[in-house]
């Protein structure tokens, strides 16, 4: 494995001239009759290599830019976008938003963030770590990680691929209210995807590792391991007869969960009357043993950010105490067509954490006793209005704490409103790599449809 080299440099001047190009399209919108305005500019550049038998499959070089602009005439909204940062390309963009602006009709709830709410503290949050990785040392990381994987077991012969990427982005956001914020932040990783086979049956699985600095990162030879053995324990699935039991979701599919409950209280959902938690707050939503955290100025968390999407401060705080629900999930339209303030989630929720209330994936086997271990879902068999739930599910059937065969090709169904307030625990092991941590969780009972 080649040394880690990285570049802590920050692109500030960059930022800065990306600074001054927000302030003028501004500047001229607001010359030109817009009441208000906001523009965001970004840049991102990326490598991204992939490998399938050893042998490369492809290499990419990405550098993209962008500039996004609203403009409000009265209560009338206008937006445009544009990849190309010429002057010309941003006329004809600022032309669009005000020609669109001045004939949609009009909405009290549209406008820019309360300027009372928007972010006067910029803390370091060290998102910014450059990996300075040619396209040669990504194709040789790639290599290890497929050819680890490769040589856990003869069983192992098939490959899908290893790929290795490293990335960044930064930008601005700016608004006629005089607000400019600033972010930068990267983003590597290493996957894996191996076939095991063992006479007629063939199995996938994968693995990855993600992180804002590469040092961070597990070896590669460790993620294409993880893959390999990931493959290997499913093997020879045995079938199902349809059945109640026990379900405990695996750490990484559990955020799905608090996904669905994500979305039924984003303000969105809420205003449009389209969730299986209508007029929720205040209410018990979730198993009352839990609690979830927002946590926006997590230390180089894979959502971290000092403001939202609209200038809106961001802060740490409470989403769901003990079970009840404190607060939805509102940027400022959504806000006023509720009648309430922004919570600076314009964009989404911010490294969600998910308090744990068991132990590690071995005690959480141990509680669910005999039931399905699910470790992947297929298909979209949600429904957000009435929270009815249905989705194709692969794992293990559990018996006395231990796994004791892989399955495959059943169903899980419930209701989600039942689901979430029949979470037994959230083990320890949680999944850093995604914006919602959240560790195995157990609930009590579903139907399990099998053949």
């Amino acid at each position: 494995m080649p040394d880690i080299a990285v570049s802590a440099a920050r692109p500030d001047a960059d930022l800065d001239r990306l600074a001054e190009l927000a302030r003028d399209v501004i500047r001229r919108a607001q010359s030109r009759g817009a009441s208000a305005s906001e523009v965001g500019i970004s840049v991102d550049e990326g490598l991204h290599v992939n490998v399938r038998m050893g042998e490369v499959e492809s290499v990419e070089y990405t550098r993209d830019r962008g500039l996004s602009l609203t403009v409000y005439v009265g209560s009338r909204k206008g937006s445009a976008s544009t990849a190309d940062l010429n002057p010309t390309a941003i006329e004809r963009t600022l032309d669009q938003a005000l020609d669109i602006a001045r004939y949609t009709g009009e909405d009290p709830a549209n406008g820019l963030a309360d300027p009372a709410l928007l972010a006067t503290e910029f803390p370091d949050l060290d998102l910014w770590h450059p990996w300075d990785l040619d396209a040669a040392a990504a194709v040789e990381l790639a290599r290890a990680c497929e050819a680890a994987g490769l040589a856990v077991d003869p069983r192992i012969q098939n490959s899908e691929g290893a790929s290795v990427s490293r990335g960044g982005g930064y930008g601005v956001y700016a608004n006629s209210l005089g607000f400019l914020g600033r972010d930068c932040g990267t983003r590597h990783s290493y996957s894996c995807a191996l076939i095991a086979e063992d006479g007629e049956d063939m199995q996938r699985d994968d693995d990855y590792s993600s992180a804002r600095r590469a040092v961070d990162l597990d070896a590669p030879e460790a993620v294409g391991r993880r893959a390999a053995e990931r493959a290997l324990r499913r093997l020879n699935p045995a079938k199902l007869g349809t059945r109640r039991a026990p379900v405990l979701y695996d750490a990484t599919i559990a955020r799905s969960l608090i996904g669905h409950l994500l979305n039924a209280i984003s303000g969105g959902a809420q205003y449009r009357k389209s969730s299986f938690l209508l007029d929720s707050l205040g209410q018990t939503v979730i198993a009352p043993s839990l609690t979830l955290i927002e946590d926006p100025w997590l230390p180089r968390g894979p959502g971290s950010a000092a403001f939202d999407e609209e200038g809106v401060q961001t802060r740490r705080s409470v989403l769901v105490d003990s079970g009840v629900l404190t607060r939805y999930l509102l940027g400022s339209y959504s806000a006023r067509r509720l009648g309430l303030t922004s919570t600076g989630n314009a964009g989404g929720v911010r490294n969600l954490h998910v308090s744990p209330t068991g132990g590690d994936l071995a005690a959480q086997l141990k509680a669910l006793g005999t039931g399905l271990y699910v470790t992947e879902l297929m298909g979209q068999g949600v429904n957000g209005l009435t929270g009815d739930y249905s989705r194709g599910a692969a794992g293990f059937w559990v018996e006395g704490g231990q796994l004791a065969y892989p399955v495959d090709e059943v169903t899980i169904a419930g209701n989600l409103k039942d689901m979430l307030k029949q979470i037994v625990s959230v083990g320890t092991d949680i999944d850093p790599r995604g914006n919602v941590r959240c560790g195995s969780t157990l609930i009590e009972s579903m139907t399990i449809a099998g053949s």
